[in-house]
């Protein structure tokens, strides 16, 4: 299988997350990558090459124009304001405070743009997030140029990006950039089939109110985790979407017997919209050692996992998500693709 990949992913890399009251070392980091690329060799898994440069038209498809601005000059301002520190916001427009004007101030902007606040914003964060969504249309333009499979080794991730909106470590969508580009060159529908332990908070407001995008998220419940104000089962997309948005909350502890229910539940409505392109949200922090999630999946059932995407027999784009600084990373989202493969 084809791999897009770059070495200068690992140029960002943040000192600071807040978690659990305390600023510690984020779980996402370069190492992620690391663990990944080495067990793609080890594999022998498939060719790896360097990404294409896409610009910013097909990121603005998607993404409000003045959240694009904002992140490419963000740094610049946190340092202008005199602030030492890595950027993270301390205030948000809330229920009795939604805001009116964008504050000037950076501060406000951060709170504006921001959906939590354990993201940390560096110098290299927006070169970062643009090589990231390169990756992932130059593995796009692998399988619709030749219908065969490619893994876009993407860093940071992005499947909480909203249209305007930042957190989860994600900054541009690039599974909702990867599925608009795909409409764009002659793709009437398309799949995302998003995997990752955490709802895919980003990619549903993006494409709620559509119908030529399907997408499906397996994830913990939001009663209990991350990002919790979006994921629940009732929520099926509006109007024209109406029926084009499907839920899988799940709860701790969840095991492979229970996922692959809702798993094959989710491959049966693929199958029924019958989209031309399949793209999947490739999170491994499902995984029963990952530090930040409560499922209880092994490395052997993710094969299983690769086997069952195979079976819908639709041109596949694998797009890497989250799944965290553990060894076992390059393990599981390796056999995910094995799987596929020996199908």
């Amino acid at each position: 299988m084809l791999i897009i990949h770059s070495d200068a992913t690992r140029h960002r890399r943040t000192r600071t997350e807040l978690f659990a009251g305390q600023l510690v070392a984020p779980f996402e980091c370069p190492e992620r990558v690391d663990y990944i690329i080495d067990r793609a060799r080890a594999e022998q898994l498939g060719e790896i090459r360097p990404p294409d440069s896409h610009g910013l038209e097909p990121v603005l498809a998607i993404h409000d124009k003045g959240y694009i601005d904002f992140l490419e000059v963000a740094w610049r301002d946190w340092q202008a304001a005199g602030y030492e520190g890595e950027a993270i916001p301390n205030i948000w427009p809330t229920r009795r405070m939604p805001g009116g004007p964008i504050p000037r101030h950076i501060e406000g902007r951060l709170g504006y743009y921001a959906l939590a606040g354990e993201t940390s914003l560096t110098a290299e964060t927006f070169e970062a997030a643009l090589l990231s969504k390169d990756i992932a249309l130059t593995a796009l333009d692998h399988v619709l140029a030749h219908g065969e499979p490619a893994f876009a080794l993407c860093r940071p991730p992005g499947h909480h990006a909203a249209r305007d909106q930042y957190g989860g470590y994600c900054f541009i969508n690039n599974v909702a950039v990867a599925a608009q580009q795909a409409r764009h060159r002659g793709c009437e529908r398309v799949a995302i089939l998003d995997i990752d332990f955490h709802h895919g908070n980003g990619t549903q407001d993006i494409f709620y109110e559509r119908s030529d995008v399907l997408t499906l998220s397996l994830h913990g419940d939001p009663m209990d985790e991350f990002p919790y104000f979006l994921g629940f089962a009732n929520e099926t997309g509006r109007g024209e979407g109406s029926g084009f948005n499907v839920n899988y909350p799940l709860p701790s502890g969840t095991d492979f017997p229970s996922w692959l229910q809702a798993l094959e539940d989710a491959t049966g409505k693929v199958r029924h919209f019958s989209p031309e392109l399949l793209i999947i949200a490739l999170g491994v922090d499902t995984f029963e050692n990952d530090p930040i999630s409560s499922f209880t999946l092994k490395s052997e059932d993710y094969l299983e996992i690769g086997a069952r995407i195979k079976r819908l027999g639709l041109p596949t784009l694998f797009v890497m998500e989250g799944g965290y600084a553990v060894e076992e990373i390059g393990i599981n989202a390796v056999n995910v693709l094995k799987g596929f493969d020996a199908a």
